[in-house]
């Protein structure tokens, strides 16, 4: 059991993509503390914002899988494939779903006889360039901590 563990551990295609997931969410909460001078620690684990963490974590596992295996290899191209299927969800169906939670909540509010047990949440998705600034971080850290 302890050499499945080290395995896993030593596997660069699964450490680099969890560590560069976990520095894409560093950089949202920082870049939040800058912004509004609070500590929100939702912002090391949510959905949303700058760099969009999930490109991230795609890319830089597409990167890993493009050294180690080759670049016109198939997993290679599996994993590109993958990775444009997050973007495309990033910044198309979940940006959509954001931008319709904060037009329902705008309606709720302005209605007393609408309630809901909580706000829905706005933040899902990101803009083009947030999922842009995921990829690249995705290949700097797939390249780095290759």
């Amino acid at each position: 059991m302890l050499k499945f563990f080290t395995d896993v551990l030593s596997n660069r295609a699964i450490t680099t993509p969890v560590l560069t997931w976990f520095l894409a969410q560093s950089i949202k909460f920082f870049h939040n503390y800058v912004k509004t001078r609070k500590l929100d620690f939702r912002k090391l684990i949510g959905s949303g914002g700058m760099p969009s963490s999930h490109t991230a974590f795609t890319v830089s596992l597409a990167t890993i899988l493009g050294i180690h295996n080759g670049f016109t290899s198939d997993i290679f191209a599996l994993a590109v494939v993958f990775s444009l299927v997050v973007m495309a969800d990033a910044a198309g169906v979940r940006r959509a779903a954001g931008k319709q939670a904060e037009v329902l909540n705008e309606l709720v509010n302005s209605h007393e006889n609408i309630q809901l047990d909580k706000q829905l949440k706005e933040l899902l998705g990101h803009t083009p360039i947030e999922v842009v600034a995921g990829a690249a971080l995705g290949i700097i850290t797939g390249i780095i901590l290759n």
